[in-house]
């Protein structure tokens, strides 16, 4: 199956797409901020640039779309069309999320994954924060 959109069309549309400030990390943030817990946002010193840090305690949350991290619900489906550049694409970007993850914990962090499903419940949202926290 083609793509119904020309490839200058496909590029702006996929431009489009936030890598911050996204609604499911701003979920986060409210619910971390509602329990008291104060933060700092996409720290570019620290491996992968996680979406939220603790400083003080050493811990890091990344906020992951379930496309984009390719997780295993029904928002990670690769697509049918160009599904070898999908593969390809979403393939590196789980191996560069484990490495920077890996960094993190040997520099002595502590690192959560939230995906974007798990920030709709937000009862379990803040169970997993303060779990975590």
């Amino acid at each position: 199956m083609a793509d119904k959109l020309s490839p200058a069309e496909r590029s702006r549309l996929m431009a489009r797409v936030k890598a911050k400030n996204t609604k499911p990390e701003v979920q986060v943030r409210r619910c971390a901020h509602k329990l008291g817990y104060r933060f700092r946002l996409h720290r570019r010193d620290l491996p992968g640039k996680p979406d939220i840090v603790f400083p003080g305690r050493k811990k890091a949350i990344f906020v992951h779309g379930c496309f984009w991290h390719h997780h295993d619900c029904k928002r990670g489906t690769i697509p049918e069309t160009n599904r070898e550049f999908w593969e390809a694409k979403l393939a590196s970007n789980v191996e560069r999320d484990a490495t920077s993850q890996s960094a993190l914990k040997q520099d002595g962090w502590s690192v959560l994954v939230l995906w974007e499903c798990q920030t709709r419940n937000e009862d379990n949202l803040i169970a997993a924060l303060r779990s975590f926290l």
